[in-house]
């Protein structure tokens, strides 16, 4: 871990002042970390309540939205497609869509739900390619979606025994007779207490053991249980700990044993990903020092979310936005249409990009803030927003200058206009002032001077429409709009 030596503010619940008020920019900044973004309307609505306010009405929506309804094929078993004559392989994949198709939405409306439900995703990473099976990705998600603000230590414990989990970490293989440490191997490592902080090789090994017995199914695509023909009986040694240790025992000795190193952890990672990737380890020392008391996550984040520091100028656009940030953001500032039958190009051009739900890239998941933008995806990152911007263009051009007009409030000036629309979109102002002028220059297209000079130039222009287009393949290609 580093120290962030830039932001130096506390963890006192945020008040507004003179010096750091409460404006369209942290009104943008805590809604693209805690969600994906917020149109003109939000904002208007955010700037007339509190930061704390806000924040408590945030993460109450979250725990109070029900989760995503089960599809139809949420429990179908191998047998079950078989016996209506139906192709495994084929509805498999059409179920698997449908599900990504419904996660994005999910994404899209749920605020921050859809935002702490990616984050899980990408700590208890599984793999679909490995797991293969719908009804195992539903139960996957709705473990994420169901526990994502909850008891962490109760989250950590249904994981282990989830399907896609005992699959893509081998614990269905886990047997007295060959026992296979994959899995007690990244509860330590990935989910609980980092690379090589706080375990042996012998504790993997002896949990690995506790954890065995969990390999029985009566089909594929059916529940997988526990069953004692297959568990190691003998006595293990965890942590000090010597017994006929199961699987909650190995649960309740962690938490009980390494309560500070797993809260410190969960602080950091949290911290890494809402606030900034250089660790402020005197602020995620406090935050440890409050969540492993009850390991409440809804509460760390009140606590973190409400601070000075989450607020501070030195924590605004400091995160590189993922792929799902930058096509997510753009549609929520906009608020453009995008018909259900097309949505799926997000997933298509994000998969581009480097960040393809449900198969992240390793065990270890997406790394995030720089690791995003590389030669490889760099051109998935335009080409997605290029798909969304001429798609507007083509099917709802109005749309396009509706938000010009909503964001610079009917202004007739280019300069203006532009401004107050990149503005929108980048956490920071632009680096120089010329890079405005380079961007109005963009915006004002082909049209003479002399129209912008006397005037007679304005929004209902028939031009407009077009200009904005312009101005956003140019606005999605600048550093800037790439933070977050």
């Amino acid at each position: 871990m580093t120290t962030d030596p830039c932001n130096t503010d506390s963890l006192a619940t945020y008040i507004p002042s003179s010096s750091k008020p409460w404006n369209m920019r942290r009104v943008n900044h805590l809604y693209r970390r805690l969600g994906f973004g917020v149109d003109m309307n939000g904002i208007h609505a955010a700037l007339e309540s509190t930061p704390e306010d806000l924040i408590d009405s945030f993460i109450d929506q979250a725990i109070n939205m029900p989760p995503t309804p089960a599809p139809s094929w949420a429990n179908m078993t191998y047998s079950d497609y078989i016996d209506n004559g139906l192709d495994f392989n084929v509805e498999t994949q059409n179920n698997q869509q449908e599900w990504k198709l419904q996660t994005l939405n999910d994404l899209l409306n749920d605020g921050l739900r859809g935002r702490i439900t990616l984050f899980w995703h990408n700590h208890f990473v599984t793999e679909l390619e490995s797991y293969y099976c719908s009804s195992y990705l539903y139960s996957y998600y709705h473990l994420l979606q169901t526990h994502c603000l909850g008891d962490f230590k109760e989250f950590v414990r249904e994981m282990g025994l989830n399907e896609a989990m005992l699959i893509y970490l081998n614990g269905f293989e886990n047997t007295s007779q060959e026992p296979n440490e994959n899995y007690a191997r990244e509860l330590y490592e990935l989910f609980t207490l980092c690379v090589d902080n706080g375990y042996t090789q012998t504790d993997i090994e002896e949990t690995s053991r506790a954890l065995t017995g969990y390999n029985h199914w009566d089909d594929f695509c059916d529940q997988i249980y526990f069953n004692s023909s297959t568990f190691d009986s003998a006595n293990k040694t965890i942590f000090g700990q010597e017994g006929n240790w199961g699987y909650d025992d190995v649960i309740t000795i962690l938490f009980e044993q390494k309560n500070t190193l797993i809260a410190k952890f969960i602080c950091a990672k949290i911290y890494k990903y809402f606030v900034s990737p250089e660790i402020n380890e005197a602020i995620v020392d406090d935050l440890a020092s409050t969540f492993g008391a009850d390991f409440n996550i809804a509460n760390l984040l009140r606590r973190l979310f409400k601070s000075e520091h989450f607020f501070a100028d030195e924590a605004i656009g400091t995160i590189v936005k993922s792929p799902y940030d930058l096509t997510h953001n753009f549609l929520l500032t906009t608020n453009f249409t995008v018909n259900q039958e097309d949505i799926g190009a997000i997933f298509y051009y994000n998969m581009l990009a480097g960040q393809e739900l449900f198969n992240p890239v390793d065990v270890a998941g997406w790394q995030g803030d720089q690791d995003w933008i590389n030669s490889s995806t760099l051109g998935g990152r335009w080409l997605g927003l290029e798909n969304f911007i001429w798609y507007t263009w083509n099917h709802y051009q109005e749309e396009l200058r509706d938000f010009a007009i909503a964001t610079s409030d009917y202004s007739n000036d280019p300069a203006f206009i532009t401004k107050s629309i990149i503005d929108r979109f980048v956490p920071n102002e632009l680096y120089t002032l010329s890079d405005y002028d380079v961007a109005t220059d963009i915006f004002k297209a082909e049209i003479p001077q002399n129209y912008y000079d006397d005037g007679s130039w304005n929004l209902n222009w028939d031009t407009v429409p077009y200009q904005l287009v312009l101005l956003f393949l140019h606005l999605t290609k600048i550093p800037e709009f790439q933070l977050k």
